[in-house]
């Protein structure tokens, strides 16, 4: 099929034979609409040509509405045009969105905010409006499909999925040339996974993971360097800032307005961990197909970084991993205000407690900002990667620090082991640290509990305070006790089986009996129910209204709150924020405290879906290494529900997921587990002194 290119919509309008197909398509997108008036229509239509149109000025005898952005609003298929393959209800990603409000009759494509995986399934939304639809044909005008929005940015706006927009391409093509035989659509997306499902893989496939992985910090610039500072302390959301593109709005740029902003540039120079590191991509993806950043420095993620950097440095010996990690510790125990402050002072019920963030101020309870909220579940990661850090680093500096940690999350955990889910500083200044520690609460939800009572373990091995057995022991036997209670045992329920895997491995090693062998391959044998032969791990939605962040209940719910990736059981997604990464550390942990095949063998498979789903991009080095959240292990491509209001399908989260999956592959080839590799730790030697600053009844 011979094309020829022109300048202008008019060039192209005057240069066409009769009968001919034209695509007038909008170069200035978003920031400038496709200049058209009713005399190019009336030639078009003297000349009986077939128009296809986007993001138009002027269409005949329709009124066009200014431009406007999205934030949780995605395409739905709203006809059956396309056929069996892209039915009608189905959800499309047009990334950074901007379209043209019109009002039009049978549209083929509309956009509205709906929830869903594949399908929209409460249906369109009450509001939606027209992103492709067929122009009525009043006097002096053809045949014409119009798109409110720029289709033909598909490939570097990475719309999705890629099995969607092969549907719409032939569709759109096919109406300017009836019965003519469609050629096939081909690209190659601008990112995109390492390997293929089936590809083979080559025999070090995983230490170029890590390795790439471990650059992924240092080439997106998540480890600060000081002349990044300026922007981080000015919270600035992208909205007005010279790098973003033309035409778009406040709303689009900062969907959540919590310091989510320009990615850095990628010309700074990377930091040396002296500065703590960011915590990652947000979810959202803007019309370019780069992404903004959260701009948070946050204690956990920053204690995980440290260990996952220094298991690299001693795997692949490059010194600067290695450094790297000990200069985030540093700055994380000696430095920051998650350390200092309140946290600080032995008479205050917070010591030894970590923050959740290194925000300049605490806002107030409820608030998402500050370095006064705790996260027991948060606290406990920071404390497995600063184990591990201490542990291949070989020092003892952290030890004093680490135990006043473990000691602060003790007691303020009940009689019966559990914390509240989140404490806040003002609540903990009024009841203090004892009302806490003799009260005889329950939260079972693992997903925020279990990684703490893991560290209790971890701590009883090396000082032998038999508390932090009991309360990890007997919090442990309470929610095996109501594990099949989903109304009380549903967080996000892979999620929830991923954490509780890891303080079961631990309570093995621990106390390796019958019944605590039976209870781990219980919960692993329903976690690796979904495993598919590839490897993922697939997610369960849980049943409706039950669990903390179930899937929304409706198309006004989406974006509301925290959700799962999937909607339904049916879906097909793994979840490498919630699940499959930490799925991989408490697999590789009870293959190694039990010595069992069945653990080994699932983790093997983890291993090469991780090393084959990891990201790839020429077109965006800031994000190849990386991992997103959401994989379609299906399709085998990166895709999902969307709607979750903090960490979106798209996102990479420093902490979580590069941090766990990379520690793991290097625990893998440094042929230890983060139990083994931590048995030598001396922090035994600042436990009589701290016990009785902390803990005096005890």
């Amino acid at each position: 099929m011979a094309v020829a290119r022109f300048d202008s919509p008019a060039a192209a309008v005057d240069a066409a034979g009769e009968g001919n197909a034209v695509l007038l398509l909008a170069d200035g997108y978003p920031a400038e609409l496709l200049a058209l008036d009713a005399g190019l229509f009336r030639t078009a239509a003297a000349k009986k040509l077939r128009l296809y149109v986007e993001y138009p000025s002027f269409l005949p005898g329709v009124a066009i509405g200014a431009p406007r952005g999205t934030q949780w609003e995605r395409a739905v298929i709203a006809s059956d045009v396309f056929g069996a393959g892209l039915a009608r209800l189905r959800i499309l990603a047009i990334h950074g969105c901007r379209f043209t409000p019109v009002a039009a009759e049978a549209p083929h494509i509309v956009i509205g905010r709906v929830a869903g995986f594949d399908t929209a399934v409460y249906g369109l939304a009450k509001d939606s409006l027209p992103i492709l639809f067929e122009l009525p044909q009043p006097e002096g005008c053809g045949e014409v499909l119009v798109a409110t929005t720029k289709l033909s940015h598909f490939l570097t706006g990475r719309y999705a999925p890629a099995d969607a927009w092969q549907s719409i391409w032939r569709y759109v093509l096919g109406w300017l040339r009836p019965g003519e035989t469609q050629c096939a659509l081909q690209w190659t997306a601008h990112v995109r996974p390492s390997f293929g499902a089936e590809d083979a893989l080559p025999a070090d496939v995983e230490r170029q993971a890590l390795r790439r992985g471990i650059d992924w910090y240092f080439n997106a610039r998540m480890v600060i360097h000081p002349s990044m500072m300026a922007q981080y302390n000015r919270n600035q959301p992208v909205n007005g800032t010279a790098a973003v593109p033309a035409g778009y709005d406040s709303k689009q740029d900062s969907p959540h307005g919590d310091r989510t902003g320009q990615m850095p540039d990628l010309s700074t120079p990377p930091g040396d961990g002296s500065l703590g590191v960011l915590e990652g991509f947000d979810g959202k993806v803007f019309c370019d197909g780069a992404q903004p950043v959260r701009w948070w420095i946050r204690g956990d993620c920053n204690g995980e970084i440290a260990g996952t950097m220094a298991a690299a440095g001693l795997l692949l010996g490059n010194p600067r991993d290695s450094k790297t990690a000990g200069n985030i510790g540093d700055w994380l125990f000696f430095r920051s205000m998650m350390s200092l402050g309140d946290r600080a002072k032995p008479e205050h019920p917070a010591y030894g407690l970590l923050g959740w963030n290194e925000t300049p101020q605490y806002v107030g309870p409820g608030s998402m900002d500050g370095y006064a909220v705790y996260y027991g579940d948060d606290e406990a990661r920071a404390m497995l990667g600063m184990m591990l850090a201490a542990a291949v680093l070989r020092t003892e500096r952290y030890d004093e620090r680490m135990l006043k940690c473990l000691l602060a999350n003790l007691r303020v955990s009940g009689q019966l082991g559990f914390q509240p889910d989140r404490i806040d500083q003002g609540p903990l200044e009024k009841a203090g640290w004892r009302h806490y520690f003799n009260d005889r609460n329950t939260s079972y939800a693992p997903g925020f509990q279990a990684t703490m009572w893991a560290c209790y373990l971890w701590a009883h091995r090396h000082t032998g305070f038999a508390l932090f057995l009991q309360r990890a022991k007997t919090a442990i036997g309470l929610v095996m006790a109501v594990y099949h209670d989903q109304g009380k045992w549903n967080l996000i329920v892979q999620h929830d089986r991923a954490k509780m895997l890891l303080a079961l491995a631990w309570l093995v090693r621990a106390e390796d009996t019958p019944g605590h062998r039976a209870w781990l391959r219980r919960i692993a044998a329903d976690l690796l129910a979904t495993q598919d032969a590839c490897g993922a791990i697939g997610e369960e939605a849980g049943e409706p209204g039950q669990g903390v962040f179930p899937p929304p209940a409706s198309n006004e719910a989406y974006g509301t709150g925290e959700i799962p990736l999937v909607q339904t059981k049916a879906d097909a997604a793994s979840d490498l924020l919630y699940t499959c990464n930490l799925a991989f550390l408490a697999l590789h942990e009870a293959a190694a405290a039990t010595g069992d095949a069945y653990y080994r063998q699932a983790e093997d498979r983890l291993a090469a879906f991780l090393c084959r789903s990891q990201i790839r991009s020429e077109t965006h080095p800031e994000l190849d290494g990386g991992w997103f959240r959401a994989f379609d292990f299906k399709r085998w491509e990166y895709w999902a529900s969307n709607g979750d209001a903090g960490w979106g399908a798209w996102c990479i989260e420093s902490g979580w997921s590069q941090s766990w999956i990379t520690a793991v592959l290097a625990l893998r080839q440094l042929q230890t587990s983060l139990w083994d590799v931590t048995k030598d730790s001396a922090i035994h030697r600042h436990f009589d002194r701290l016990r009785q600053e902390m803990l005096p009844e005890a």
